[in-house]
């Protein structure tokens, strides 16, 4: 798997585009390159290698579906649990992810499969679902921002 190719998958909540190269991302959906994007990670020890977990969210952040958790580092990260979905994930171990829209408007297909360097078919397709929450998690107190 290429770091720098940029993946069309259906994820957890939506069809979106996956890639290490946030670059990469932000060029295809016509972006500021100061935003910053979510990363999904496929396991709590790859979590563990971008930030620190504060005592009073650990089990919160264990359990957690469909749940992005915005850290105090300035960082926002899914763990991933959709098997389907980790089954792709696991080969890259993390990778930023958006999804497969242009910026500001809904899925269309044709844009996603034109913009996506390699193309990842599962037997569901590819469907937009209810975005993922996001929570902002401090050393005690957690924040609902979506």
């Amino acid at each position: 798997m290429n770091p720098d190719l940029v993946y069309l998958a259906q994820t957890e909540t939506t069809a979106g585009f996956l890639s290490q190269n946030a670059d990469a991302l932000a060029t295809i959906k016509n972006r500021p390159s100061g935003k910053s994007f979510l990363i999904s990670v496929d396991s709590l020890a790859m979590l563990r290698s971008f930030t620190r977990v504060a005592k009073a969210h650990k089990n919160r952040v264990r359990r957690a579906r469909k749940t992005t958790f915005a850290y105090p580092c300035g960082l926002a990260i899914r763990v991933v649990k959709d098997k389907a979905h980790l089954q792709f994930l696991k080969k890259l171990k993390w990778s930023y992810s958006t999804s497969s829209n242009p910026s500001g408007m809904g899925f269309d297909e044709v844009f996603a499969e034109e913009k996506a360097d390699v193309i990842v078919y599962t037997q569901k397709g590819f469907f937009e679902n209810k975005p993922s929450s996001i929570y902002k998690l401090g050393k005690v107190k957690m924040r609902k921002l979506r």
